[in-house]
């Protein structure tokens, strides 16, 4: 399987901004390189970010970096331990997914970890690292294969639910309320 070099999303309903976002394979996984900026509730912020993931679609190394902070370091072992910043982070224990609040990219990597066949529903809490300040905490998720693409996503501390869809690559192309691909890069 084969991501396209490079992909880009539309915010929209819940804010206004662009992602833009590069895939390298690196050590069997990942390399994923993107930036993302939006204004929501009338406060503007930006996002860049660096993240190796295992051939196994878990989460390994991150570099996160907002406007006018210091960037956020994060460590994952692939069996649910992390480090922010050189520190154990134990709320975390059992995450095997990071989920950036800036980005409708990384739901695309629970989505290939948990290869769900139709029909089937998992659990998969995430590090959920938030825009505006890079705390992170951790979310309770669910995602359920409704078929080919199309998955149901739960993410009950916010009251929230909706279908995501994705290419046949896997990556996301709509998260409703959120962000859609850019039709530039489907297929790029």
């Amino acid at each position: 399987m084969t991501f396209p070099g490079s992909a880009a999303w539309r915010h929209e309903d819940a804010r206004t901004g662009f992602e833009v976002t590069r895939f390298r394979r690196h050590d069997g996984g990942w390399l994923v390189e993107g930036a993302t900026t939006a204004v929501e509730d009338g406060a503007a912020w930006a996002v860049r970010y660096s993240l190796t993931v295992s051939p196994q679609w878990t989460l390994r190394s991150a570099r996160i970096g907002g406007l006018g902070g210091p960037d956020l370091t994060v460590e994952a072992d692939g069996r649910g331990h992390w480090r922010l910043d050189g520190v154990p982070a134990p709320h975390l224990d059992g995450c095997l997914d990071l989920d950036l609040e800036a980005s409708a990219m990384t739901n695309t990597f629970p989505v290939h970890r948990l290869a769900l066949a139709d029909g089937g529903r998992a659990e998969a809490p995430a590090a959920y690292v938030r825009a505006a300040d890079l705390g992170v905490d951790r979310l309770e998720q669910t995602y359920e294969r409704l078929g080919p693409g199309r998955y149901g996503y739960a993410a009950p501390a916010f009251g929230f639910a909706c279908v995501l869809e994705y290419d046949d690559t896997g990556l996301i192309t709509r998260y409703p309320g959120i962000a859609v691909r850019h039709p530039a890069t489907v297929g790029a």
